[in-house]
């Protein structure tokens, strides 16, 4: 598989390796992108990838809440220059509220919902195009709900109102009053917008990501020497670790950075006089998971790869 300038250039920004050793990684590997992350990181030589240093879509991110409802919802487009826009804002904000009224994650069954100024979200996001003149996408949305308590949104660094680059929603079920969720929930929006979850908890983390950590842990192991058996205890070791720092409710609140977020939640519900479950979350990052465009640094990496 053959890989480009760009290919290095994205590697290097994923993972903070050196541009050399990006390069050595993709050619021992084809050039597949992924697998040249995994040997960097079985080397030592990057910390495992973030999503923030995959954000690279231009655009805005819109949370909104309706009773015991929430949804997030993340609208493309190619430029920053755009998403300042006053009209590109208004067309992200009614379209995170029609999505209120969609059931599920669909954004196809979004696009066909109704626009509160007439037609469709697709027809105003057809029209939108033609009249800013730069191409604009619906990318995805997430919606979150509880039979009883309260779901809170937050938005870190806000461009807008409940418009900005990272959109969170934390749906918390109790019967606790309104202010003590909102006060919980705040709290741990922010530390959702920090700390990159991936899961609400070690069961729901996707087994592809696990398996990726054991093989890397596996490969990592092997070259300490040690006896198989001892391998194996680090394997796990890792694993397990992997899931505790990854997963929301055994996170360590960032606030004092010593109590899992379980035992926050857990505390508020004995201050408050009635239990609270934390049941879900969301955090839509803009652009993450999108490759990032190349730029004129390109052509240094391109001298690397050709060299």
């Amino acid at each position: 598989m053959a890989y480009t300038a760009a290919d290095v250039k994205n590697l290097r920004e994923r993972t903070g390796a050196g541009m050399m050793d990006c390069k050595k990684a993709l050619d021992e590997t084809g050039g597949d992108f992924e697998a040249a992350v995994d040997a960097l990181r079985a080397r030592g030589l990057a910390a495992a990838a973030k999503k923030s240093s995959r954000t690279a879509a231009e655009g805005l991110v819109g949370v909104a809440v309706s009773g015991n409802k929430g949804v997030a919802v993340e609208v493309n487009s190619e430029t920053d220059f755009v998403a300042k826009n006053e009209q590109f804002q208004d067309f992200v904000r009614n379209t995170t509220q029609a999505a209120l009224s969609v059931a599920g994650d669909d954004v196809e069954a979004l696009k066909s919902a109704a626009y509160p100024s007439g037609g469709t979200v697709a027809d105003a996001l057809t029209n939108n195009v033609a009249t800013i003149g730069e191409n604009q996408q619906i990318r995805r949305m997430k919606t979150v709900e509880v039979s009883q308590g309260l779901v809170v949104p937050y938005m870190h660094n806000a461009a807008a109102p409940n418009l900005g680059k990272i959109g969170v929603l934390v749906a918390l079920e109790s019967e606790a009053s309104a202010e003590t969720l909102e006060g919980l929930g705040k709290q741990i929006a922010m530390h959702i917008a920090a700390a990159f979850p991936l899961a609400l908890n070690a069961e729901d983390l996707d087994p592809e990501l696990i398996e990726r950590e054991r093989k890397v842990a596996a490969e990592k192991a092997a070259e300490s020497g040690k006896p198989e058996a001892v391998q194996a205890k680090m394997v796990d070791g890792a694993i397990a670790k992997y899931a505790k720092e990854n997963a929301l409710l055994s996170q360590l609140f960032v606030m004092d950075n010593k109590t899992p977020i379980q035992q926050v939640v857990d505390q508020a519900g004995k201050e408050a006089g009635s239990k609270i479950v934390l049941k879900d979350f969301v955090r839509f990052q803009l652009g993450e998971g999108i490759e990032k465009q190349v730029s004129d640094f390109a052509a240094e990496v391109a001298a690397a790869v050709q060299g």
